[in-house]
């Protein structure tokens, strides 16, 4: 057998990873990188601490970046680059409407269920907004939601002055970004539901078969009688509700909200959603691979923090590391795993 044959059979069979060259690929980086991690801090890096510490963190940005991806999917240059700003919209709408409907003192419960539905809700409409652009009026999607970027940013400035909006301890809504259950944070608990509901949606829906067949053909998919208007006004609308999503964490963990909260958000979604092999051009994207891409991305910001990197280099390497594979995804490395090469 060829050297890289037999590299590649000690792969999959010796460590057990998967026959995906791209799965194999971010599950073979999280060993590299925790190990290393681990290493330089003595063990204190795998801590129970440090990984409870991480889970709490991911769902936020993982949250984005499956918005981000199923966009992408949906092919001719699809891509929702408002999700952080309607993130911090929808936190927003539901802080500033939400203790004038019910009082966060004497119904915590119910001001939590009002405050998610609030935002939700403003997820919905801006998603709509998105994807009337796009469907309706026919704009790129870039530059269209590059647009509702600045306008939900916009908004939220004018609705709090550009001042955090402080929505005190509600028991309830705290439990959701701080507590945890079974050793697990509750909100990355949420975050693996909706990683799960998605995956299951795209591989054995008809939804999900509509949106990977008009990625890869937008022609073949409209003589099959999809209409591509509702393939993207509720794809767009989804991007968006996970996004409001995003933000109800968001507001859980930080027991406020604010128009500039996760600033670099947009360029680590997208890094995400590169890393997890989805293709520019739409067709493909696998949930697994974008679990294991958002797992990988948190436990490498989290690495630089233990060696002490400052933002802005870490900036400059996520600009770095999205220039490397969207270049990347132009070479076929299923090559390199071929037996004989």
């Amino acid at each position: 057998m060829p050297q890289s044959g037999l590299f590649r059979h000690f792969l999959i069979m010796k460590l057990g990873l998967p026959r995906d060259p791209q799965l194999s690929f971010l599950m073979l980086a999280n060993l590299l990188v925790i190990a290393a991690a681990t290493a330089w801090s003595g063990g204190q890096f795998a801590s129970i601490d440090n990984v409870q510490s991480m889970a709490g963190q991911l769902p936020e940005i993982g949250l984005l970046a499956i918005g981000v991806m199923l966009t992408m999917i949906s092919g001719n240059g699809g891509i929702d680059l408002s999700g952080a700003a309607m993130a911090n919209l929808a936190g927003v709408v539901g802080a500033l409407l939400a203790p004038h409907l019910v009082s966060p003192d004497e119904a915590p419960l119910l001001f939590t269920t009002t405050f998610a539905t609030l935002a939700i809700a403003t997820g919905v409409v801006g998603g709509a907004l998105n994807g009337w652009l796009i469907a309706r009026l026919g704009l790129t999607p870039i530059l269209a939601t590059l647009g509702t970027q600045l306008l939900f940013t916009g908004a939220a400035v004018v609705l709090t002055n550009g001042s955090a909006v402080r929505l005190g301890y509600v028991e309830p809504l705290s439990a959701i970004g701080n507590d945890m259950v079974l050793g697990l944070p509750i909100s990355f608990m949420l975050f693996l539901l909706a990683t799960l509901v998605v995956g299951l949606v795209l591989s054995r829906t008809a939804y999900g078969f509509r949106l990977y067949l008009m990625g890869t053909n937008s022609k073949a998919a409209r003589y099959t009688g999809i209409s591509p208007t509702r393939m993207l006004l509720a794809t767009y609308i989804l991007s968006s509700t996970l996004a409001a999503s995003a933000g109800v964490l968001i507001a859980s963990r930080t027991a406020s909200v604010k128009w500039d909260y996760g600033a670099s958000y947009l360029l680590i979604t997208v890094l995400i959603t590169v890393m997890a092999g989805v293709r520019p051009s739409g067709g493909y994207g696998r949930m697994s691979c974008l679990f294991f891409s958002a797992v990988a991305l948190q436990v490498l910001s989290s690495a630089f923090n233990l060696i002490g990197i400052s933002n802005f280099f870490r900036d400059c390497a996520w600009g770095l590391m999205l220039l490397l594979f969207l270049a990347s995804s132009h070479f076929d490395f299923k090559r390199l795993f071929k037996p004989g090469n």
